[in-house]
């Protein structure tokens, strides 16, 4: 097989499963309906590489109302590595979504330690570091000002949301808000959002995904509803390294590290509120 023999083309529903698949195999640890939600955030942020009508390399594009881009997903099938494809599909892929997005648009993703020096290479600095971290589940008692999230809460739990992410992204928060055995929690002070969180089932356990607060005492107290919320079963959260407080909440509750990224930015970083941001959303659509 040559490269020249691949076709390069939108991935559909079901060859996004199949990414998503790929992904499990290789440890990233998914949920089983992530990929309903990734759909839903961007139907056409899916590229991939075809031989003989079959996908062998794929990943996401995801365009943010064409304000923002997000490269992740990014894989490669095993028998197809080591044949140039991965480095081509990934020049692609960046290209393409430079052109779905407005000019001087910025594009975001998270690099594994041994692909950062080849993203650096095609354009992205690295911005901060973050690490993913496990624990288990133990129960506490819940602080009186943490409850689950409602629809009514939506568009304040949005709003909050763009503060930390830099963007709006509703067509991704609301399905992942409601994904199946979600448990959702927001911290209110002064009849206003405080803080929220999100844990979902993965393949492994469950993972918290975002975890968004004013400060370091409400980050504490939201985790410690996450944790009791999985009693017994394998937590899992992902923090920038740069947000000190979420150093001191992770060795507190004695959590285990796993592996790390470095978030990495094509153009401008955007302004995020750093000091609010305890957990990670994802590492494959930001």
């Amino acid at each position: 097989m040559n490269i020249e023999d691949l076709e390069f083309r939108k991935l559909n529903f079901q060859d996004l499963k199949t990414l998503m698949e790929w992904a499990n195999n290789e440890g990233w640890n998914p949920g089983p309906n992530d990929a309903e939600v990734y759909w839903a955030t961007d139907p056409n942020g899916f590229y991939g590489y075809y031989f003989n009508e079959s996908l062998v390399a794929g990943g996401a594009i995801i365009s943010y109302n064409n304000e923002f881009g997000f490269m992740g997903l990014f894989i490669v099938k095993p028998e197809f590595r080591t044949k140039g494809i991965g480095r081509k599909l990934w020049y692609q892929r960046r290209d393409l979504l430079k052109d779905r997005l407005n000019h001087n648009a910025s594009i975001g993703m998270d690099g594994v330690i041994d692909m950062q020096s080849f993203y650096k290479k095609g354009g992205f600095e690295i911005s901060f570091k973050d690490e993913r971290y496990e624990n288990l589940g133990t129960e506490f008692h819940i602080d009186s000002n943490i409850t689950s999230i409602k629809d009514e809460d939506f568009h304040e739990i949005l709003n909050y949301d763009k503060q930390c992410f830099g963007f709006f992204r509703p067509q991704f928060l609301r399905p992942w808000i409601k994904l199946p055995e979600n448990k959702t929690f927001k911290y209110m002070g002064n009849n206003h959002v405080r803080g929220f969180c999100i844990v979902r089932k993965v393949s492994n356990g469950f993972k918290v995904g975002p975890l968004f607060a004013d400060n370091t005492k409400i980050a504490e107290e939201l985790y410690k509803a996450c944790l009791n919320s999985v009693i017994g079963k394998p937590l899992f959260i992902d923090i920038p390294m740069i947000n000190k407080g979420a150093i001191q909440i992770i060795n507190k509750h004695n959590a285990k590290y796993v592996f790390e990224c470095a978030r990495m930015y094509y153009g401008q970083p955007p302004r995020l509120a750093m000091k609010k941001v305890y957990g990670i959303t994802t590492f494959e659509l930001g």
